[in-house]
C-alpha cells in the first residue's frame, strides 16, 4: 500500500510530549487547508525520533506530508463502551513554501527517521500499546 500525501499550511506546532515509563514521545503538528466554503484543520502525529524533525518548521510555512493512517481500539473495562482511534502519523514531509516566502522557489525535505515514524522499531516503542491511564487519549 502507497503512503498518501497531504498538502497544507502549518497552523500549529505543538511541543514534544512525553508519555509513560518507557518514555513514548509524541508531536502534533496541524495543518490548515482552506477550500472555500470552510477550513479544513488536519492534526498530524510525529512519533518518538520523528519529533525533532519538526523543530526547523514555522508556523505559516507550506507543507507536503506523507503519512499512514493508524487506528486502534480502546475500552476502559470489559464493562464500558468500546471506542476507536484513528490518527495520522506522519512518515516524511518536504517544505514546499515558507511562511516569509511569498513565491515557493527553494523547497526542502525531511524523511522522519531512519526508520518510519510509529513504527515498532522507531525507538524500541509500539505506539499501539500506548494507553494512557484512566483517560481518553485526545
Amino acid at each position: 500500500m502507497s503512503d498518501a500525501m497531504v498538502r497544507g499550511v502549518v497552523h500549529l506546532i505543538e511541543e514534544t510530549k512525553t508519555y509513560g515509563q518507557n518514555g513514548f514521545r509524541k508531536r502534533l503538528l496541524v495543518l490548515e487547508q482552506d477550500n472555500g466554503r470552510f477550513t479544513n484543520y488536519i492534526p498530524l502525529d510525529f512519533i518518538q525520533d520523528a519529533c525533532d524533525t519538526v523543530d526547523e518548521v514555522k508556523k505559516g510555512d507550506e507543507l507536503e506530508v506523507s503519512y499512514r493512517l493508524s487506528g486502534r481500539k480502546w475500552q476502559r473495562d470489559a464493562a464500558s463502551e468500546e471506542k476507536y482511534f484513528l490518527n495520522a502519523e506522519a512518515l516524511s514531509f518536504k517544505v514546499l513554501k515558507g511562511a516569509a516566502e511569498a513565491v515557493g522557489s527553494k523547497a526542502g525535505s525531511s524523511k522522519v527517521g531512519s526508520s518510519k515514524a510509529g513504527s515498532s522499531k522507531a525507538g524500541g516503542t509500539q505506539t499501539e500499546d500506548y494507553i494512557p491511564d484512566d483517560e481518553v487519549p485526545f
